[in-house]
Parts: C-alpha cells; structure tokens; sequence
C-alpha cells in the first residue's frame, strides 16, 4: 500500500509533519499543500498540540521545489490548475507565517523553491552540513516566489537582491550568517533535538539554542561590501554595469552567471524585491505573487526555461527577449498589473 506524500500525526504535543515523496526531492504538489494546511488549520487551537515540527523523510533533501512539470503544462493551456496550486501554496505559505504555536523546519538537505515557503516562516529553522539553499527561479523562466517578495529584502544589506538574481547557492554557514535559517546542527544531533523536544515541546528555540553547532566561516561574508556596492541599484542593466566596472574576479563571475538567466525574470524579480520590500504585510506580497506566478507561467521564458532544465535537461534554454534592453517596463509593468476578476487575498 503506498504511503501518502506528506505524513500528519500528533507526537506526544507536538503536531509533526513529514514531507514524504522522497523520489522527487519532495516536490510540493496540490494534495502536500492541502494535507498540510488541514493538519495546521486542525492544531491551530488544539490545546493538545503546544508546537509543530516540519522534517521530510529519508536523506537526499528537504524539499526541492514545487511539481514545475505540472505549472508548465497548465501554463500552456489554460493556466487554471497552476493558479489553483499557486492558491493553495501561497495560503499555506500565510498560515505559517502567521502561526500562532511555535513552528520548527528541519532543513537537512536541499531546499529549493516552494521548501523555502515552508520552511522560511518557521520560528526555528534547522540547517546541517546537508543544507543546500537556493532561490534558482531565474534560471528557468521564473521568479522568487513562496515569499521571496518578503523574506529576500530583509535579508541584510542586498544579499537577497543577490540570491534573488543570481540563484546562488548556499550551504549552512552563510545561511545561518544571513539569518535564513536560525540555527545550525550536526546532523548526527537531529536525534537528540528531537527526544528533548518531545519533552518540552512549547520552546523549541531554546532546545535548538542548546544544541547548536558551528558550521564554520560563512564565504559570503568576504563579499558583503561587494554585493551592497553593486545590487543596489534598481534597474538591471545597472547592475550588469556595475559588476563589469568593477572587474574582480568575484563580480565577474557573477556577471557571467547572470548572463544565463532569462532577461525577463531578472526585470520581474528585481521589480518583485524591491516592491516587497515596501510592503507592509507578508499577505500584500502573497496577493503580488499570486499575480505574478498566474501570468508569467504563460510566457516563452517560463516554458523554455522549464523545457531546457526539467524536461530535456539540455540546459541550453532560449530566452525570447534575448536581452535586457528588449524587455520592455510595459511588459514588466503587466504582469504586475491588478487581477481583472479582482484580487486573491491571503489573509
């Protein structure tokens, strides 16, 4: 008999749920988001249940994303099953950040896209020596969803522009560094976090306070000066300047992956981040993305991104504009515009 995709129990106090489609990274589908949802909406007033606790099954990663193959094949037709998953997602992704019981995520392994909304809301967010973290949406079409809007342009400085566009990928010391995670373990210390939290479930800040490790120097921090020098500006074609000017080995390495990722996701995303940031409530940016995510899965970019890097895995996509100058601020401004049927609110 085969097992569902995500596992809801209640331990002892604390609600756990267990991502369970180990095969595909676990991936979020429709029925993850609303298992989930249904298990949170549940425990929310139970008073049986003092916090959550959010881990995935096996060792090859977290989450990696979500089902990419399913929004490309709707956003080639009608679009409605994306937009339906992107509903579920996004409220699911609002009911964790407004939680009102403590929210634990055990990060070890990937955790990629729609991993990311699950996991960045947590109160404690566990990283390992397993982690891998990256917003890579740029690369195939499409934007920092899940919150990125939110959590990116608070990171410090203009690291989140950065990660946001480049699609950088970080292992556990710069995450825990940049605040994306909370705290760092060993991996063989999960076990242990787990045995004290199911004796003390209602703080699991300070049980993970008492068992965090070093996971050593953060590379990123070298580049700090660097990335708020030259991701600070507000138009792409600034920044690809920028980074060129500069000439250092690091800015040009950057400059040259950027130059992969499709011309339209850079405008949207930069315009996404710096929107975010002037928002004043995670369900404004959620109600953004919704709007987003609904458009931008119809374009060339999205569909081509998807085709070379999911499906063929050639990884040799063709953007269409092909560059920067040839997206226009009308076609940025219109898929940002406001819902004809009116807005999708997140509240």
């Amino acid at each position: 008999m085969t097992e569902p995709d995500v596992l809801t129990r209640i331990d002892g106090r604390i609600g756990h749920i267990t991502l369970n489609r180990p095969k595909a990274l676990h991936a979020l589908n429709l029925g993850m988001c609303e298992a989930m949802t249904h298990a949170l909406l549940a425990w929310r007033d139970d008073p049986a249940v003092a916090s959550v606790l959010i881990d995935h099954a096996g060792e090859r990663g977290f989450c990696a994303g979500g089902d990419i193959r399913m929004i490309a094949e709707s956003g080639a037709g009608d679009g409605a099953e994306a937009r339906a998953f992107f509903a579920t997602e996004y409220r699911l992704n609002h009911l964790l950040f407004d939680y009102p019981k403590p929210v634990t995520a055990i990060v070890d392994g990937i955790v990629m896209g729609g991993g990311v909304g699950i996991s960045e809301p947590a109160d404690v967010s566990i990283a390992t020596e397993r982690t891998t973290y990256a917003m890579p949406e740029t690369g195939i079409g499409l934007f920092p969803d899940v919150g990125g809007g939110w959590f990116l342009p608070r990171l410090p400085g203009f690291t989140g522009t950065w990660i946001a566009l480049t699609g950088a990928r970080l292992k556990a010391a710069d995450t825990v560094f940049l605040g994306i995670h909370s705290h760092y373990m060993d991996s063989d210390a999960l076990e242990a976090f787990r045995l004290i939290l199911a004796s003390d479930p209602a703080y699991p800040a300070d049980i993970a306070d008492g068992l965090e490790g070093d996971p050593g120097e953060a590379p990123v921090e070298a580049h700090l000066d660097a990335i708020d020098r030259l991701f600070c500006f507000d138009r792409v074609e600034e920044i690809f300047d920028a980074l060129e000017a500069d000439g250092s080995e690091w800015a040009l390495a950057q400059l040259a992956v950027l130059k992969t990722k499709s011309p339209q996701s850079l405008k949207v995303t930069l315009k996404q981040i710096r929107t975010g940031a002037t928002l004043e409530t995670f369900a404004e940016n959620m109600a953004m993305e919704y709007r987003l995510g609904g458009r931008i899965i119809a374009t060339n970019d999205f569909q081509e991104g998807v085709r070379a890097v999911v499906v063929d895995k050639d990884n040799a996509p063709k953007w269409s504009p092909a560059t920067l100058d040839a997206v226009s601020e009308q076609t940025v401004e219109a898929l940002f515009a406001p819902l004809a049927d009116g807005e999708l609110t997140f509240e």
